[in-house]
């Protein structure tokens, strides 16, 4: 299975994602070509080879009518400064045109692309016109937005979703993004970090900030969101190309974003942990509840025994389960335990892959899980099927087992 693996230590922005996509292309250059190919009016698009920290990359540049959208970062003993100024910035950016959410729409109708880019592309936009529809509380289709960073946005959201289908990984995971802090400056005024429409657009995904600045911009959290299909550590692979795009700004650390781009044989699914500790439940709730959270979908129920408050013993109710069950577990928890609170986290699963086959024995049929992958196979009879022949013939389950492998 092919796998893309994106590192966002120091966030992601469009023009960095396509950058570091375009290096695990065979001919990298021949891509900004297509991209000129899209003749979008007044756009001019370059890509070079710099450095941040010393580390080569590629870094994308996107101008519009000869200008190249920015965002400045506000250092916090400036912001009362700039406010008191807000009104002259706020007149100059009004000669600026605006492009409504209709006129993307037309633009992608019209793109020479594919029509799953097409479809991407659109996904993408969504994302951000209903963050930008809540943040505003306005209708979607009442959203304007800035001329120079629509196009930019447009060149960046199209480039990534080209680059993904050349690419073609059956899976995509990401690292947790580092979204920055502090203030910064945009079209609209001065905004906290994460913007509120990145905030939006990253519900549910694993941040941090620890380096002050605008390190996610709205449009890289949208490609993120739409394409990733876990957030977490690298998982098992073998890389066999690294891709580096290069961010604008200059930061302590190398301002880059990495894709890794390879193969693993291990199937791999995001999966959620649900937990709480408990003290005053009894064993039979406890058990109860466990058979109940294991009959409605869990993939693994366990309790472990811990100290709570006051060195009271106590027990650890531990719940692993897909994301779309992971609600009504919650519920369940909620209702059949005296827990006042659930955690939550996600996690990579990494799997081997398994089946199951009949094979003939002594005793008849008997069902054998087979496990194979990653230079690993294993396989063990089901239980069931040993404890059903153990029964029958009087025997013990060693005996049974002793049998079958000889």
């Amino acid at each position: 299975m092919k796998v893309l693996f994106l590192e966002c230590n120091m966030g992601a922005a469009g023009n960095m994602l396509m950058a570091a996509l375009s290096e695990l292309l065979p001919e990298p250059e021949k891509f900004v070509e297509d991209l000129r190919a899209l003749n979008l009016p007044g756009v001019e698009i370059s890509r070079e080879y710099a450095s941040s920290a010393g580390i080569r990359g590629a870094r994308m540049h996107v101008f519009i009518h000869g200008e190249e959208e920015t965002s400045e970062d506000v250092p916090q003993s400036t912001v009362s400064r700039i406010e008191h100024n807000h009104n002259h910035d706020h007149d100059h950016k009004r000669h600026h045109h605006h492009t409504s959410m209709t006129d993307i729409r037309r633009i992608i109708k019209d793109l020479p692309v594919s029509d799953k880019v097409k479809r991407d592309v659109l996904a993408v936009y969504k994302l951000i016109a209903e963050a930008e529809s809540q943040v505003h509380g306005c209708p979607v289709e009442e959203i304007h937005l800035h001329e120079v960073g629509a196009l930019d946005a447009l060149v960046d959201i199209t480039g990534v979703c080209m680059l993904m289908e050349k690419i073609g990984a059956d899976r995509i995971f990401c690292s947790p993004i580092n979204v920055g802090s502090g203030m910064v400056r945009c079209a609209h005024g001065i905004l906290p970090v994460p913007t509120p429409a990145t905030a939006e657009i990253l519900r549910g995904v694993p941040c941090y900030g620890n380096f002050e600045g605008e390190l996610c911009t709205p449009t890289g959290a949208a490609l993120l969101k739409h394409f990733v299909s876990s957030f977490g550590h690298m998982p098992v692979m073998t890389t066999e190309k690294i891709g580096i795009g290069l961010g604008t700004k200059e930061y302590p650390a190398a301002n880059i974003l990495r894709a890794f781009l390879g193969k693993t044989d291990m199937p791999m699914m995001t999966v959620e942990e649900l937990s709480c500790n408990l003290d005053d439940c009894t064993g039979e709730e406890l058990g109860f509840a466990a058979e109940l959270l294991m009959k409605n979908g869990a993939l693994d129920v366990f309790i472990t025994p811990i100290q709570m408050k006051k060195f009271r013993p106590g027990s650890l109710l531990t719940v692993i389960c897909r994301s779309e069950d992971a609600e009504k577990l919650t519920d369940l928890m909620l209702r059949h335990t005296t827990t006042l609170g659930v955690r939550r986290k996600t996690c990579a699963r990494t799997c081997i892959h398994r089946s199951i086959e009949t094979r003939d024995t002594p005793f008849g049929p008997v069902r054998v899980k087979v496990s194979k992958g990653n230079g690993i196979e294993r396989c063990k009879a089901e239980y069931e099927d040993v404890a059903r022949i153990a029964f029958e013939q009087g025997i013990s389950i060693w005996d049974v087992l002793k049998e079958i492998k000889d």
